[in-house]
């Protein structure tokens, strides 16, 4: 994990919205983790096109959480992942 983190930037999820008002993250070499704390049942968008919403917390602030949105091979690719998944 170290080689991996190496001059990169752990930011928590939620700090990200307050680094993302005070900092340019364009910049920075930055990383996140979280945890899939709820999935929305796949959605269709109105083009057909079927996406996934989790819901990423960091354990840390339940109050904070971070909406993802998968689509296209994303979308296929992991949308059963398990709520509680890192």
């Amino acid at each position: 994990m170290e080689r991996k983190m190496a001059n990169r930037k752990l930011i928590r999820l939620s700090q990200l919205k307050s680094k993302l008002a005070a900092e340019n993250l364009e910049e920075i070499d930055w990383v996140t983790f979280g945890v899939i704390v709820k999935k929305i049942t796949p959605q269709s968008a109105n083009n057909g096109r079927t996406f996934s919403i989790w819901r990423l917390n960091d354990l840390r602030d339940l109050g904070q959480y971070v909406s993802l949105f998968l689509f296209g091979d994303v979308h296929k690719e992991h949308w059963k992942t398990d709520q509680g998944t890192v």
